[in-house]
């Protein structure tokens, strides 16, 4: 089988290692991860190594022809869950002060721009 270099595929390769790198970090890391999620939200480090679980997952579903949309969509929504933590981070930037609030502002704008890429990246073409 020819594997080309698309536009396309550079997408999924910028996916793969967004979610695979993030992945492993929860589990290398997984302070960080409880101290971005908000107060109200229960069992922080559970979370945590549950939604580790779920980016790994989703980063080899998206190599996998077969499962590449439904892996896409899956991601898509864990990005919506994960979500709070970002806004959460971005609203109380007094509790980061090793983060420059231009990254937290800017890291939002690239969070609907990684859930674009997903979409874009994962979508089945269509049958002529």
């Amino acid at each position: 089988m020819k594997h080309v270099l698309t536009a396309k595929n550079l997408g999924l390769g910028v996916i793969f290692l967004w979610f695979m790198l993030g992945g492993i970090a929860h589990f290398t890391h997984p302070e960080f991860f409880v101290a971005i999620m908000p107060p109200a939200v229960p069992w922080h480090l559970e979370i945590v190594y549950i939604s580790g679980v779920f980016e790994i997952l989703g980063a080899i579903g998206i190599l996998i022809a077969g499962l590449r949309q439904l892996a896409g969509n899956c991601l898509i929504l864990l990005v919506i869950c994960v979500s709070p933590a970002n806004i959460y981070m971005w609203m109380n930037p007094q509790l980061f002060p090793d983060v420059s609030e231009i990254f937290l502002s800017l890291r939002l704008v690239v969070q609907v721009g990684l859930l674009w890429l997903i979409w874009w990246s994962t979508r089945m073409p269509r049958a002529q």
